[in-house]
């Protein structure tokens, strides 16, 4: 993935022409300071663009115009450093497309007790103008996040950055083009979903494409490139013997690079950001793409299994939202579980397609027949994956509105070897616990096919539910069964009664 860096939020100060001249030179000044901190903070991920002061309704309106046409700009941050009246924020919030963070800070860190007076409070009002701009997005139902402390505080600048990954997997999100190979998995519920309403809603299209077409992509590639990336394979994997050039099962691994460069020749000429298939519609094609989807996730490209077009796109989203972090972002599926006394675990995995950034070490490059899908045996990355805190995240269309669920989860090292499983794996332990975990996992109707994040928190993912107007239903340590089945039934109401 790209650096996060060229992506940009927008600072803009709230004040008013009442303090004078002086005053507002020195809230310029104030605001450009904490401006520079925030875009030279190694904490937060993006660039932090300082922009002039505002003081009237239409400066406000104009900076805000400008912010939604903006390419590079992903969302605003304001700050009333003084009081700014907050009619004059109407116009320019009723026009305003991109996400807004509202900082309360203030540019002293503590009270200067001994010399303190009127003018220096005057000046420092922000406890003040805050609250006015809390009360006019708050009455005009702005979605917002609300940051509070002082601006140097390791914190702030933490929460700043959760709000500008989801920020910048947001703006990734418009215009994006995903293609589904084919169609749904027959009679499977929960990866169908309303891809025009999706569209509406989150601003990326899917339009689905006959495996035919591929093939074609396939059958074209030429030997020679075909060589160069079987030799990138040698150069990256440890190679099964039958794989090697001598190996008996050598036609598959040539096989398998033919597939992985036509389908990233597809993607690439489509503009698409991501893509989905089924085993049960992969007419033309020799054997399933394993290592071949595996290689492209890694790259950056969402995906999912089974025509589950809203996997790939969160899958791509927490790619995007995870750049430059330690760890990664993956398809996962919960596929089995370890019901031990004292050691309940969820195995998860996929039958081939399981991203490479999570690997624990060297990935191992092997062929197995699969059992599904009645084609060729398929190569297949095998690793084990790291230990260490996690996320388990789903997306499902509820008919009348999409929930995230978001599950903490704890990764561990697998109890033993796994002689006999040839795919990527993890193993995990929900938070709170293995029963309340799964229960709550199944009663807001969470999907099996999830994006399974090594480095994002529910902060990041939280906010971009907020932005997204995605319903969130959080998982995690402090979990009540009792409390969730409320939760679940108020937002049904809330739903029923905000559904537009």
């Amino acid at each position: 993935m790209k650096t996060l860096k060229q992506n940009e939020i927008w600072f803009i100060t709230g004040s008013q022409h009442l303090y004078g001249d002086d005053v507002l030179e020195k809230v310029s000044q104030h605001a450009g300071t904490i401006a520079k901190a925030l875009n030279n903070s190694s904490k937060v991920s993006v660039s932090t663009v300082f922009k002039p002061i505002v003081k009237t309704a239409e400066e406000i309106y104009n900076v805000i115009q400008e912010a939604n046409s903006a390419t590079n700009c992903i969302g605003i941050i304001t700050w009333m450093h003084t009081f700014s009246p907050a009619k004059m924020w109407i116009n320019g919030l009723k026009i305003l497309q991109k996400p807004l963070l509202h900082l309360h800070t203030q540019y002293n860190r503590e009270i200067p007790w001994d010399s303190i007076d009127m003018d220096f409070m005057n000046l420092n009002q922000s406890a003040h103008g805050d609250r006015e701009f809390g009360f006019i997005t708050s009455r005009m139902k702005i979605k917002r996040k609300v940051v509070v402390g002082h601006w140097e505080d390791v914190m702030v600048h933490e929460q700043i950055d959760a709000w500008a990954r989801a920020a910048s997997g947001w703006k990734d999100w418009q215009g994006a083009k995903f293609v589904r190979f084919g169609d749904n998995m027959r009679n499977v519920a929960v990866t169908e979903g309303d891809k025009v309403e999706a569209e509406i809603k989150f601003g990326f299209s899917v339009n689905s494409f006959a495996v035919g077409d591929l093939v074609e992509k396939i059958n074209n590639i030429s030997d020679e490139k075909v060589d160069a990336l079987i030799q990138e394979y040698e150069n990256s994997y440890n190679l099964a013997d039958n794989l090697k050039s001598d190996g008996k099962m050598r036609s598959s691994l040539i096989e398998a690079a033919r597939i992985e460069l036509g389908l990233e020749q597809f993607l690439k000429e489509g503009d698409y950001k991501g893509f989905t298939n089924t085993f049960e519609d992969l007419h033309g094609m020799a054997q399933l793409p394993g290592i071949a989807v595996q290689r492209l996730m890694n790259k950056g490209y969402g995906y999912a299994g089974e025509g589950d077009w809203k996997t790939t796109a969160i899958v791509r989203a927490m790619k995007v939202m995870g750049s430059g972090l330690a760890g990664g972002n993956a398809f996962m599926e919960d596929y089995t579980y370890h019901f031990s006394p004292n050691n309940n675990l969820v195995l998860g995995s996929h039958m081939l397609e399981v991203d490479e950034c999570l690997a624990t070490n060297k990935p191992s490059c092997e062929v197995h027949p699969l059992g599904i899908g009645g084609k060729e045996d398929p190569v297949r990355l095998v690793f084990n994956v790291k230990a260490g805190l996690g996320l388990n995240v789903s997306m499902v269309d509820m008919g009348n509105r999409f929930r995230m669920i978001i599950n903490e989860v704890e990764a561990v090292e697998p109890l033993h070897d796994l002689p006999k499983l040839p795919v990527a794996r993890v193993m995990w332990k929900p938070l709170p616990d293995m029963k309340t975990g799964c229960t709550a996992w199944i009663l807001a109707g969470g999907a099996h096919h999830t994006c399974f994040s090594q480095n994002l928190s529910s902060e990041v993912l939280n906010d971009f539910a907020e932005m997204a107007g995605i319903e969130a239903v959080n998982i995690d340590g402090a979990t009540n069964l009792r409390q969730l089945k409320n939760e679940l039934k108020w937002s049904d109401i809330y739903y029923h009664h905000n559904d537009k």
